[in-house]
């Protein structure tokens, strides 16, 4: 991590650098603080499809990780798509090869297939609607009753929207080993050392995490909860780094990171944080990577992007 004289110095740069190339920076919530305060808009994964889609800047710069770089470049083929670091992947998008999925999805022919946007582009493209956990439970309900739904990758939101719907899908088994990892064996341990604390968490947690939750919701569902609840304790299951943004709208409330085991307290998606200050500035100087989406695979992942954008 950069110091406070560096990490001044680079700030100053990025601006100067965001101004000459008519650059805009989306990142995700669960990027290092020092790269939320820089960004134009932080967002949880529909909040930055949305920036991606309407933006008039000429350059895209992205830190997150490679997903949304490419749903970005799916949504802009004419505008410059950088990632600071194009290596920062999501293992629950890589749980989902092409080809298994494409054998998968023969198996049961005619359902709807809605693939969470946590995929690669090649799933995207396999998919009839891409959602979020935002919009997952609006976008199901409006499948007619009888059509079967395939439902992939994740395995936990998949079953949180069946429950929730009491509506059966046919799941694909990926998870996000960030949520996955919160057990309520554990997490339990943190409740009970803080009575009366209030507990939320992500849907991509566990069931027998979110059946003990005071609320479940999306990365911007829990923002909004944290910010208008009465209580001043909140236990948060999802990846930490959404609690820099909850200090900042709530100061007088403590925000507690789920514990994962005893090993590692909490559980940190390490490919979000490969964005770094010094990255960004690097990408933005060098103008790479850049992330180009082949003209045939991109068209074919749009339609479903856009399906979602319309029914959310």
């Amino acid at each position: 991590m950069a110091g406070d004289k560096q990490r001044k110095h680079l700030v100053e740069r990025i601006e100067r650098l965001k101004k000459e190339m008519r650059a805009i920076i989306l990142a995700h919530y669960y990027t290092v603080p020092e790269i939320q305060d820089v960004a134009d808009i932080v967002g949880d994964s529909l909040a930055l499809a949305r920036a991606a889609e309407s933006t008039d800047a000429d350059v895209i710069v992205f830190a997150g990780v490679y997903f949304m770089g490419e749903t970005a470049s799916i949504l802009n083929p004419d505008k410059q798509v950088l990632m600071p670091d194009d290596r920062a992947g999501c293992p629950l998008a890589d749980s989902c090869p092409t080809e298994e999925f494409r054998a998968f999805k023969a198996k049961h022919p005619g359902a709807v297939v809605i693939n969470y946007i946590n995929s690669t582009a090649e799933i995207k493209a396999e998919s009839d609607i891409i959602c979020t956990s935002s919009n997952a439970e609006r976008i199901v309900r409006q499948i007619p009753e009888h059509k079967k739904i395939i439902f992939g990758p994740d395995r936990n939101l998949g079953g949180y929207v069946m429950k929730k719907l009491g509506r059966e899908m046919i799941l694909w088994q990926g998870y996000c080993y960030v949520h996955d990892a919160f057990s309520w064996d554990v997490v339990r341990k943190a409740v009970e050392k803080h009575p009366g604390a209030e507990l939320i968490a992500h849907p991509e947690c566990r069931e027998e995490l979110l059946e003990h939750a005071d609320f479940v919701g999306s990365t911007s569902g829990l923002l909004n909860y944290a910010a208008k609840s009465s209580g001043n304790t909140i236990i948060v299951a999802t990846e930490p780094g959404i609690l820099y943004e909850m200090q900042k709208r709530s100061p007088e409330k403590t925000f507690i990171p789920a514990p994962k085991d005893a090993s590692q307290p909490w559980s940190t998606c390490t490919q979000m944080k490969q964005n770094t200050l010094e990255k960004l500035y690097e990408c933005m100087e060098r103008r790479r990577p850049r992330i180009v989406v082949e003209e045939s695979l991109r068209r074919a992942a749009l339609r479903p992007i856009l399906r979602m954008l319309e029914m959310s």
